[in-house]
């Protein structure tokens, strides 16, 4: 026997019949005879009204990735260069959630939906007024004469530590003006693809790479406008949890640089007067969960410096330059969760994780498995909107609450960065194969306009195999794939036992470049038998399949339709089960 045939079949003078016979053996079901085995979409698209400050555009698709998570992953980019009109060719998984055009420069992130061909910058349903515009109260805030003594100084980590909060803070309550549809279909797909939900997810080192963290937290305020918070989105699954973010509060505290010279950071940071600025009850609906809505703003008060004194204290909604401002949520809620039941979720957590060295790891918060000086929030920008994401549980998704800064203060950026799409390349080397799909398997990745990547990842054959229509200096039709991997034909590459590196080249390609164009797209020459193995095309069996995904291939002698349970479905009828390459079975890949 020749090629990749790990179980026994008959020796067959290989005609379509046979063919037709074998896949029925291997399948258990017979294919739509008009199955193009194709799930991607390419196109074009034309952005223009590119400012001058603008220096890359991006193409981008929002997928779901599985059941509860979402992606938005990189088609393709190009530097602008001063253009005000760029065009971008992109493959796309056909069933997506849409597609995206954005436009960054070091101090801007705008995101504009693809509605057609064309996408203008200056889509008026993204743009948005920077000023803020809200009916500041006109009357004098005065600190509370109750004060409230923090759960740190009820367990002696920080004796006698109070917190202020103003006299009748709901006076100080301002409507503000819900985002549009679009905004909060952008803000989802941004936000939830980038810190993803869920405790599988640990967000931090997101945060961490931004270096907006910490001591680079704070944003300093401008002294020309008040400085303006909404909560626009809370999770906490209240009806299991207790109402977590219901019942807590949202505190903030100030200073000058200056007056930390020669101090310790966390000791000065401790001694600062923290301010209520809102009662999330006041806010949310009690069972509200997973909405995203502007509807109230809350002015941040500057109380002046020192210690207040409660019932005397007078504030002013306008702060003196160059105070940077810092962000606590108080936990507060009384349900016990377990059985015994744990301590309540409650205590003081920090944006900055410096003053977080107690609280994460104390129990019922420990589990989020947190470092001493993890922060308990990070910034995220989103068409030029400062929004504050924190992480107020027990995981580490920092996706719990979200709030937006706006106002009197510089912006903090962060522009979220997404990956690249990848392509996976599957053939099955002969005629009355297995159908396991790792004969050889390449991935390739759109870098930018005219730069592709390809990786040869896998090969679980025997016979003598080359890729013709990748001519990089290392993958190219003169390098036997096996040979690639610096093995034998004897042995298989990631599909077994023999774990290797992928095989990674970059070549240069046309503006135009689509991986479904054929002239352009990869494929097997088998030297063993004499054969060629291209994408299958309509109406003949899947030897050869490109997924607009990282694909998880299956093992060896694992036919693919036992990988992934939906793949017949979709071979009886192409127009279902469209995305069984997201729902691998977790029985064979696990």
């Amino acid at each position: 026997m020749t090629g990749c045939l790990k179980h026994e079949m008959p020796e067959y003078n290989n005609n379509q019949q046979q063919i037709e016979n074998n896949m029925l053996a291997v399948f258990g079901t017979k294919f739509d005879t008009n199955h193009d085995w194709c799930v991607t979409s390419s196109g074009n698209i034309k952005i223009t009204g590119i400012p001058s400050e603008i220096d890359k555009v991006q193409l981008m698709v929002f997928i779901e990735e599985t059941d509860t998570t979402t992606s938005m992953l990189v088609l393709n980019e190009a530097d602008v260069n001063g253009q005000s009109t760029v065009s971008l060719a992109y493959d796309a998984p056909s069933d997506n959630l849409g597609m995206y055009v954005s436009f960054i420069s070091g101090a801007s992130f705008k995101l504009v939906p693809v509605k057609g061909e064309t996408v203008d910058f200056n889509d008026k349903a993204m743009t948005r007024n920077t000023a803020v515009d809200y009916n500041i109260p006109t009357t004098t805030p005065i600190v509370d004469r109750d004060v409230t003594e923090s759960y740190a100084s009820q367990r002696g980590w920080l004796p006698g530590q109070v917190l202020y909060e103003p006299y009748d803070m709901r006076t100080h309550t301002m409507t503000a003006q819900d985002y549009s549809d679009e905004y909060k279909a952008i803000f989802r797909a941004i936000i939830f693809s980038y810190f993803k939900n869920g405790r599988q997810y640990n967000n931090l080192p997101l945060i961490k790479e931004s270096g907006i963290y910490n001591d680079n937290a704070y944003p300093f305020t401008t002294g020309k406008e008040p400085i303006v918070v909404s909560p626009v989105y809370k999770s906490d699954k209240a009806k299991q949890y207790g109402n977590e973010i219901w019942n807590s509060d949202f505190y903030y505290y100030y200073y000058k640089e200056s007056d930390m010279v020669g101090k310790d950071p966390v000791t000065f940071l401790n001694s600062l007067p923290k301010y209520k600025l809102i009662s999330f009850k006041d806010h949310f609906g009690e069972t509200e969960d997973n909405v995203i809505s502007k509807r109230n703003a809350y002015p941040i008060v500057y109380w002046g410096d020192g210690t207040p004194e409660p019932g005397v204290t007078k504030g002013s909604f306008i702060f003196p330059e160059g105070y940077k401002i810092g962000f606590m949520v108080r936990a507060k809620t009384e349900f016990a969760e377990g059985n015994p039941p744990k301590p309540r979720k409650q205590g003081e957590l920090y944006a900055d994780g410096r003053l977080n060295y107690k609280i994460n790891f104390w129990e019922n918060f420990k589990s989020s498995k947190l470092s001493s000086d993890a922060p308990r929030a990070g910034w995220i920008t989103v068409n030029d909107r400062m929004l504050l994401c924190f992480e107020s549980g027990t995981d580490s998704d920092f996706n719990d609450i979200i709030l937006e800064v706006e106002g009197g203060v510089k912006p903090i950026i962060n522009i979220p960065e997404f990956e690249v799409n990848s392509y996976t390349f599957c053939f099955e080397d002969t005629e009355l194969g297995d159908y396991d799909m790792n004969d050889v398997v390449i991935k390739a990745k759109r870098v930018n306009e005219t730069t592709v990547e390809y990786q040869v990842v896998a090969c679980g054959a025997h016979d003598w195999l080359i890729i013709k229509n990748i001519n990089g200096n290392v993958i190219n039709s003169n390098s036997e794939v096996h040979s690639l991997f610096g093995v034998s034909t004897e042995e298989f590459v990631n599909t077994e036992s023999h774990n290797a590196n992928p095989v990674v080249d970059r070549i240069a390609v046309n503006k135009s470049f689509s991986f479904l164009d054929e002239a352009t797209q990869p494929y097997i020459y088998d030297i063993t038998t004499e054969t060629t193995v291209k994408l299958s095309k309509k109406g003949e069996d899947p030897h050869g399949i490109m997924i607009p995904y990282d694909f998880k291939y299956p093992k060896e002698k694992v036919c693919i339709r036992f990988a992934y349970d939906e793949f017949n479905n979709w071979g009886e009828n192409r127009i279902t089960s469209t995305y069984w390459y997201k729902h691998p079975n977790a029985l064979v890949f696990d």
